[in-house]
Formats: C-alpha cells, sequence, structure tokens
C-alpha cells in the first residue's frame, strides 16, 4: 500500500476513473481524505502537534492503517494539501466513489480535526460548509455531524 500511495501523484490526473476502478481507488481516496482534513488542520494557521495527531487517529481509524501506512499517507496528505491550488481535484474523488454515509463521515472527520485544538476558527467552519455543499451534504446533516462530534467529545 506504501508505494501505491506514493506512486498516486506519478500517474496522470484522472488515472484510475475508468468504470473498471484500479487498485489506486481505495488509496487515492485515503489521500483524498487525508489532504481535506491536513486543509482543514492548516486554515487556523496553527498546525501543530495535536492537530497532525488528530489527522492521524481520524485516517488510521478509518482506514484500518498501520502505523508505518499512516504516517506515509500522512506525508503525502501534507504534500498533496501544500501544493494544492483548490481541493476540486480531492472532493470529486469522494462525489464520485463514495455514497452518502461515506460523506457523511468525512464531514464528522473534518469536525474531528477542526475541534482538536480546542477551538473553531472561523475558516474552518467555512471550509467544511463549502466541502458539504460540494458533496451534496446539506445544511441540516452537516450541523448533525458537527453535534455527535461535539458529543462524543
Amino acid at each position: 500500500m506504501i508505494n501505491r500511495i506514493k506512486a498516486l501523484f506519478a500517474a496522470p490526473e484522472g488515472a484510475g476513473e475508468d468504470a473498471g476502478k484500479t487498485a489506486h481507488s481505495v488509496d487515492e481516496l485515503h489521500l483524498a481524505a487525508a489532504a481535506l482534513l491536513v486543509e482543514a488542520a492548516h486554515l487556523d494557521e496553527s498546525y501543530d502537534k495535536v492537530e497532525r495527531q488528530a489527522v492521524a487517529h481520524a485516517v488510521k481509524q478509518e482506514f484500518e492503517l498501520t502505523d508505518e501506512e499512516c504516517e506515509t499517507l500522512l506525508q503525502e496528505a501534507e504534500a498533496a494539501q501544500h501544493e494544492a491550488t483548490d481541493l476540486y481535484r480531492f472532493i470529486r474523488k469522494f462525489d464520485s466513489n463514495f455514497g452518502r454515509e461515506e460523506r457523511l463521515r468525512l464531514i464528522e472527520m473534518l469536525w474531528h480535526v477542526v475541534y482538536s485544538d480546542g477551538e473553531l476558527h472561523p475558516y474552518e467552519s467555512n471550509l467544511i460548509q463549502r466541502i458539504a455543499g460540494m458533496l451534496h451534504v446539506t445544511d441540516r446533516e452537516r450541523a448533525e455531524a458537527r453535534q455527535r462530534v461535539l458529543a462524543a467529545g
């Protein structure tokens, strides 16, 4: 899996998006999710150890990764987030590959990461609102996901 994650950026844009779905599909989704989580963590201009650990915990738990796979995914996601000019390239992977439950789970993961430092920055909230809209997640569903994260503490 680690080599497949590293190879994602070597593949031309659009590779692996045919109807047959290649073995990269799941890894591309993992990378897209992690990059969105890293983006959310960066928005308050303080991507610290706590936020990085929150991103790591979210992807490790959600995607059942080993420590090594998680670290590789995080490094690749941080690089992808740094190089990205917009979020659409990450979001479209979810739009075409994930059902409603997975989209809602991504929104929950985003809320978890932005609250990991104990405060919600307006830019973070705005990002989640934009991502939810692009994923066709309603305002109500987004708010409910937020409440679930807050209730879980």
